[in-house]
């Protein structure tokens, strides 16, 4: 359960700082006239893209290395789609939830606050 919390912090984290950075960005989008919600998406689309570009890869690793595990995985086929899918569906979950709160508040960003930021 540590590991998943973890997971949450680090991509938090990760969208945060990506947030910060572009608060310039997203006032100057919103002074244009995008729409909240257009931002919302955009900061969201950006982060699943990341998950799941890296979502296939791991998968694709698992894939390779759970021939070496099969001593170790007892009561499961080594390439058992359930449990590739339930994970790979975790961690979209994982990486939504995390995403969600910088990207609400990238949403809400003052176009005036954020032309005169820098």
């Amino acid at each position: 359960m540590t590991g998943l919390i973890q997971d949450i912090y680090g991509i938090y984290g990760v969208v945060a700082y990506s947030v910060g950075q572009r608060t310039h960005e997203f006032g100057i989008r919103l002074a244009l006239g995008a729409a909240r919600q257009q931002v919302l998406v955009l900061v969201l689309k950006q982060a699943l893209t990341t998950v799941t570009v890296g979502a296939a890869l791991g998968l694709a690793a698992a894939r390779l290395l759970t021939r070496m595990l099969c001593s170790l995985l007892f009561g499961i086929n080594p390439a058992d789609p359930l449990t590739f899918s339930a994970v790979a569906g975790l961690l979209f979950a994982v990486a939504l939830a995390a995403s969600y709160i910088p990207a609400r508040s990238a949403a809400k960003v003052d176009p005036m606050v954020a032309l005169r930021y820098e």
